[in-house]
């Protein structure tokens, strides 16, 4: 196991350097001298001042080849330097440390409703295929599936305020126990519990045309048992495959949810970021999500031989 661990680590590190290096020639080359779109958008003629300009670039190392200046950053980030915000000043991993738990406490609530809602869905809607409870739990998740975040985001709000005149605006963090966390939820779960109804719907008919169920079925086992024992254990493989890469995307591209709701995370602090050009937080937001998506690579991979022994044997 821990040779297994250690050789997928191993592979990922060069694609995690290829990453880095497209994102930084991307800053590098992209928008323009950070420095100077900093001073350009302050109030006053401070951006007519360029020996300034010129000696906050040296000090930041921007004045440097691009080569080099990657090599160093990569020499920081190993010694656990990630830099300064081009924009604050403050460090960066201070900057990170505080949006990142948000997010991923409103991605693994989202993940968690979405397991929650999701799968006994599917499992009912294959259970009573071609009824209309079948046609009424596809027909929602379609409609979910089709709606947006930076769409369903807004309308619920607007919805929200008509129904309830007087109602707070869901807008900021208080934790997640806090009521407002429950609209930005809701909305960041909406594609993930139309995309796992659809996939488990579609293996538990797979399954339920299999040999073992169908037997099962024939000396008499109860339906709810061959439903849980004989069905979901197969099913749980590829549902809990999806479950893996929505946990990535929930983590890394909720920037639409987390900058209408006014949620302080990651999202909210790279469109801040893309739109001042500081690179340096959107670097390490990059590396942050690549982290994310290899654990979560792995942890599935390491999940494979609980949910289907089949998959361990496999591999010997």
């Amino acid at each position: 196991m821990l040779r297994y661990i250690a050789t997928r680590i191993l592979i990922w590190i060069p694609s995690v350097v290829v990453l880095l290096l497209a994102i930084y020639a991307l800053a590098f080359y992209g928008a323009g001298d950070p420095i100077k779109l900093i001073f350009l958008r302050a109030p006053g003629d401070v951006a007519f001042d360029p020996v300034r300009i010129e000696a906050i670039r040296e000090q930041a190392g921007l004045n440097q080849p691009f080569l080099v200046q990657f090599a160093n950053y990569i020499w920081k980030v190993l010694h656990g330097n990630f830099g300064n915000s081009l924009l604050s000043g403050r460090p960066v991993w201070k900057t990170v440390a505080a949006a990142a738990p948000i997010s991923f406490q409103i991605g693994l609530l989202a993940i968690l409703l979405t397991a929650i809602v999701a799968i006994p869905l599917g499992v009912l809607a294959a259970l009573k295929q071609n009824s209309r409870l079948d046609y009424l739990i596809v027909s929602v998740s379609l409609f979910l599936w089709a709606i947006p975040a930076y769409v369903a985001g807004p309308l619920l709000m607007v919805l929200l305020i008509a129904i309830l005149p007087g109602a707070d605006i869901p807008y900021g963090w208080g934790g997640i126990f806090d009521p407002r966390i429950v609209l930005p939820l809701l909305v960041l779960s909406f594609q993930p519990i139309a995309l796992i109804t659809r996939q488990t719907r579609a293996a538990v008919i797979e399954i339920m045309s299999e040999d073992f169920v169908r037997t099962a079925r024939a000396k008499g086992v109860p339906e709810l048992v061959v439903a849980f024992k004989h069905i979901m254990r197969p099913v749980l493989t590829p549902v809990v495959t999806q479950l893996g890469l929505i946990m990535i995307t929930l983590v890394n591209g909720a920037i639409f949810v987390e900058y209408v709701f006014g949620l302080p995370g990651l999202g909210r602090l790279t469109v801040q970021a893309i739109l001042h050009n500081d690179y340096p937080i959107i670097l390490a937001v990059t590396l942050i999500g690549v982290t994310v998506a290899m654990a979560t690579n792995l942890i599935v991979d390491l999940l494979y031989p609980i949910l289907d022994p089949r998959a361990g044997q496999g591999g010997r």
